[in-house]
């Protein structure tokens, strides 16, 4: 029944809904984007080239640890790739990490790219907050007419 937890947990529906609402609108030469959760559950923009990139699971754990030790963006070089993670939430959930990869990137130039970086990272955030919200909105919804149907019922 675990297994089954994190799929039907308020922050993996949302993290499913943030990946579809962003990776539609990146163009195919956007650098690699992917949402993690704190579960290791992994959406990826292109699962691919995610795939090629092959970040090991030790390389995942310690970017993860130094987001969480307030260190953002953790940064690494991974090949030829700038791997660049940073915690992704909104006003209510902690979505977990989101993960920018640019390939074909020397170590000298994450610093040059953090500009880039934090615009991306800052306009994929704000598209997580307003799929939030809009969920949140739609559930207020249902409740209001599930809560106007049951007071317009007769009462035998």
């Amino acid at each position: 029944m675990e297994m089954y937890d994190a799929m039907f947990s308020a922050s993996f529906a949302l993290n499913e809904r943030i990946a579809s609402a962003v990776f539609e609108v990146l163009p195919e030469c956007a650098p690699l984007v992917a949402i993690v959760d704190r579960d290791g559950n992994c959406w990826p923009s292109d699962s691919e080239a995610f795939e090629k990139l092959n970040l090991s699971e030790t390389l995942l754990s310690d970017l993860r640890a130094q987001v969480d030790d307030g260190v953002e963006p953790a940064t690494a070089q991974v090949g030829d790739a700038a791997v660049t993670m940073v915690q992704l939430s909104t006003e209510h959930t902690n979505c977990g990490y989101l993960v920018l990869a640019i390939g074909r990137a020397g170590s000298d130039s994450i610093p040059a790219g953090l500009g880039a970086i934090e615009t991306i990272v800052a306009l994929i955030a704000l598209a997580a907050r307003l799929v939030e919200k809009e969920s949140l909105l739609g559930e207020a919804q249902i409740k209001c007419y599930s809560v106007y149907g049951t007071a317009q019922a007769p009462a035998n």
